[in-house]
């Protein structure tokens, strides 16, 4: 049972993320989080242009509280905008940014809109980029057109984790156009990549000094200890006075 409640929970955040989704066009819409507080439901929303989701005096907030608390049934849902940073790196965006491009100067143009959003995307920082684009452009027959450029791992867990993907759809003339964005963000840490640590030269070569000052002040430590030896006698010395006592006799 615990496990269903879990499961239900979950589809239902899904929807709620769909439907804003579907609902905020051009307002470069990044991603929605859900978290659950004392007072009821918080929804952060991620978008690069946090005014026109606010709208004139909130109305557009008012609204859709009023459609999460009915179609949804959320009790108390508290509603937040978060603006995004680094637009050009986040794939749900620039996928945004292609659809519109696209509906508004039609198929024909789709190279430029391609390369230039290369372009912008890889002066940003990012590692890699792939943007694909599939449908009837700009004949009537249905093709795929792969805009590539840096570096995007396609296998592994870094590309489920360390890579930032999105779809989207362009409704156009000749029919709906998909667009799939790959980017690989910078600063990310990929497992074949190893970094070796410089051992630096002043470092070594104060712990030389400080060994060689410590085995110059052993040395003279052993020098103070040790004893003045004592004179060994001579055996000729011995033979000598038996003689000169066996000539006295």
């Amino acid at each position: 049972m615990i496990e269903r409640k879990f499961v239900s929970q979950k589809i239902k955040e899904h929807k709620i993320q769909e439907y804003i989704s579907e609902n905020l066009k051009n307002v470069g819409h990044s991603h929605t989080r859900m978290l659950k507080t004392p007072l009821g439901e918080k929804i952060v929303i991620y978008a690069s242009r946090p005014g026109l989701i606010v709208g004139r005096k909130g109305q557009n907030i008012k609204d859709l509280t009023k459609t999460l608390k009915s179609r949804f049934e959320l009790e108390n849902p508290q509603i937040e905008i978060s603006e995004v940073e680094g637009i050009n790196l986040d794939a749900s965006i620039v996928a945004e940014r292609i659809t519109g491009s696209l509906e508004r100067f039609g198929g024909e143009k789709f190279k430029a809109v391609g390369h230039k959003t290369m372009e912008a995307v890889m002066n940003s920082g990012a590692l890699g980029v792939e943007i694909i684009v599939s449908g009837k452009i700009p004949s009537s027959r249905a093709k795929s057109w792969r805009f590539y450029s840096g570096y995007l791992k396609k296998c592994g867990d870094i590309s489920i984790v360390g890579v930032s993907k999105a779809h989207a759809q362009a409704k156009l003339k000749t029919g709906v156009v998909g667009i799939k964005v790959s980017i690989m963000p910078p600063g990310t840490k990929l497992p074949d990549k190893v970094e070796l640590n410089e051992e630096k030269e002043e470092n070594i070569e104060e712990i030389k000094e400080e060994e060689a000052k410590d085995v110059k002040k052993g040395g003279e430590e052993k020098e103070v200890k040790e004893e003045p030896k004592k004179a060994e006698k001579d055996p000729n010395e011995k033979s000598k006075k038996k003689r000169v006592k066996k000539d006295e006799s």
